[in-house]
């Protein structure tokens, strides 16, 4: 997700980098293995656990398209599918105000939203951000895009990550003064490894930022394209991951709507307490753009709430 000027990035699908990334994660891993009762998620006393229907949000960076068409009509819809919560990427050619008066008529809040960080840093035009974050009402905000060289490579220079982390550092301490929690959103090139060895550029930039000031949103199907076991992530960052992206991989290598796709959810939500999960946001990258139509997203966003709010695990 993202906000619109980074709208090209989503040309990075290619057919090579899937198979790669298919073949790195592994079938095992990729489809996980059922939940049992009494696991993580079930306190160890059989009885299975189930997603709060009030943590369940939608990036509307996957209605974009529709958005743009009838704002107010496709607020309503979600609102009507029983979403609650949303998190935005821009607030469709309106201002913070406008966009939050749209939101209060259709009975939504955007408890987040996906707002880059100046580069190089600036703290007064951080500090105009923070303030439309008052004025729509997030709790959290979150930088949604990093990894990539002026070719659109993977960094693979861990001075580049490290000196990324120092600003998100800067980024997240002024976010705290104004009350709100600030995230990092992964694709799949934080994972490259860095500087020849096997340091990746999320291992550095989970030890260069103060736990206390930048939390992470982990896009689930980006952090399998670049062969990384969610699992195994909420291992080494418990209590840190409070939103994730529930985005499922189809077949070819691409998106699909939750549920439909290859990912094990359940496997990973059991270790939703662990993790420190309070935000389960749905996203479909593709879900309004050709061949699909832009309305194509709001069934989407139907099919996602209904996997979410009847998962089990």
């Amino acid at each position: 997700m993202q906000n619109e000027s980074n709208l090209s990035r989503r040309n990075l699908l290619g057919a090579a980098a899937v198979t790669a990334g298919a073949a790195a994660i592994g079938t095992s891993a990729l489809l996980g293995s059922p939940a049992q009762a009494g696991g993580p998620g079930h306190g160890g006393h059989g009885r299975l656990s189930r997603v709060p229907r009030d943590q369940i949000s939608v990036q509307l960076y996957t209605l974009r398209n529709q958005l743009a068409i009838d704002l107010d009509a496709s607020l309503a819809e979600l609102a009507r599918i029983g979403y609650r919560r949303v998190e935005h990427a821009g607030f469709v050619g309106r201002t913070a105000a406008e966009f939050k008066a749209a939101l209060n008529r259709a009975g939504l809040r955007a408890t987040s939203g996906h707002v880059g960080i100046p580069q190089p840093f600036n703290a007064a035009t951080w500090e105009a951000a923070l303030a439309d974050a008052a004025i729509v009402g997030n709790k959290y905000i979150v930088h949604p895009y990093f990894g990539t060289t002026s070719t659109g490579a993977p960094i693979r220079d861990s001075s580049v990550w490290k000196a990324f982390a120092k600003d998100l550092n800067k980024a997240g301490a002024l976010a705290r003064k104004h009350g709100l929690s600030f995230g990092y959103h992964n694709h799949h090139n934080e994972f490259a490894r860095q500087d020849g060895g096997k340091l990746t550029g999320f291992d550095v930039l989970t030890r260069e930022t103060d736990p206390g000031l930048v939390h992470l949103e982990v896009d689930l199907f980006w952090a399998y394209r670049g062969a990384a076991d969610p699992v195994d992530l909420i291992g080494r960052n418990r209590g840190r991951i409070r939103q994730v992206h529930v985005k499922d991989l189809a077949p070819s290598g691409t998106f699909a709507d939750p549920g439909d796709g290859f990912i094990d959810f359940a496997r990973i939500f059991e270790h939703s307490h662990e993790a420190g999960l309070v935000e389960y946001i749905v996203e479909r990258d593709d879900a309004g753009s050709p061949p699909r139509t832009p309305a194509d997203a709001l069934s989407t966003a139907q099919v996602g709430f209904r996997f979410l709010d009847t998962l089990r695990f």
